[in-house]
């Protein structure tokens, strides 16, 4: 039987790269997925359609997660048409690398807005749609919470509050049987890293990630979306609050 077999799962900021890859790997265990979009429908509806044509299920939904109302119009539509919540998968997120010099209090507050108030506000709304066991969340940081790279100040610091929000709601919603751990990616080549000329060039910045990253590569999408799996299923059972670095041994 598939580990994830009937349970119900949405998954923010699916319609592309670590998002879409989480959420084919949820409902390749068996899980009926919502791939959440903010404004990329065409990705997301492409990746609910090869979701369905491969033997799966899912639906597209949008909502802004930074946007309280929205949030919750996307929640009761996800349980009105797959029923009550088993997993919640918090990736949407945003980042603009900058210099302090940079730095303005609109891009903190856009960040800190999608990156922390948006996944504490998708759990608190996501609560009383649970059904009576519980479930998993999983908050998507990043490793740059541990590794503190030069430039990402902003984008460090919400992810870093994330981590923190992981751990203390692992010991709030223990009681009502909801798991949370968080799942840190280190270098990942998707769509916007590939985009924002971070990897997939073979620049010599990528080249010194590589040779400091014991496993010798950079991360995928795929390698992010199994360990996300696995923190779903009940083999994570006795997991919760944990902050688990994906990044091929690279610290």
């Amino acid at each position: 039987m598939l580990k994830l077999q009937n349970r119900v799962a949405v998954v923010t900021g699916g319609s592309k790269g670590i998002g879409a890859a989480i959420a084919k790997e949820l409902a390749a265990a068996g899980a009926v997925v919502a791939v959440n979009f903010h404004r990329d429908k065409t990705g997301a509806d492409a990746v609910t359609r090869e979701i369905n044509e491969s033997g799966g299920q899912a639906i597209s939904i949008q909502g802004d997660v930074s946007n309280s109302d929205d949030i919750c119009r996307m929640l009761a539509e996800v349980t009105d048409a797959c029923g009550p919540l088993d997993i919640v998968v918090n990736n949407a997120g945003v980042y603009l690398p900058m210099n302090l010099e940079e730095v303005t209090e609109s891009e903190f507050q856009r960040e800190f807005n999608t990156n922390v108030l948006g996944p504490l506000m998708v759990i608190q709304k996501s609560l009383h749609r649970f059904g009576p066991d519980g479930g998993s969340v999983i908050n998507i940081g990043s490793g740059a919470s541990k590794m503190c790279p030069p430039g990402y100040s902003i984008y460090a610091a919400s992810k870093s509050a994330l981590d923190a929000i992981t751990r203390v709601l692992a010991k709030e919603l223990a009681p009502r049987g909801i798991r949370v751990n968080s799942v840190n990616p280190g270098a990942t080549l998707s769509e916007g890293t590939k985009s924002a000329g971070l990897y997939g060039t073979g620049s010599d910045f990528e080249q010194q990630l590589v040779a400091m990253t014991p496993l010798g590569r950079i991360g995928t999408p795929p390698d992010i979306a199994k360990v996300v799996a696995f923190l779903a299923s009940d083999d994570a059972g006795w997991l919760t609050g944990e902050a688990i670095l994906a990044s091929g041994g690279l610290r």
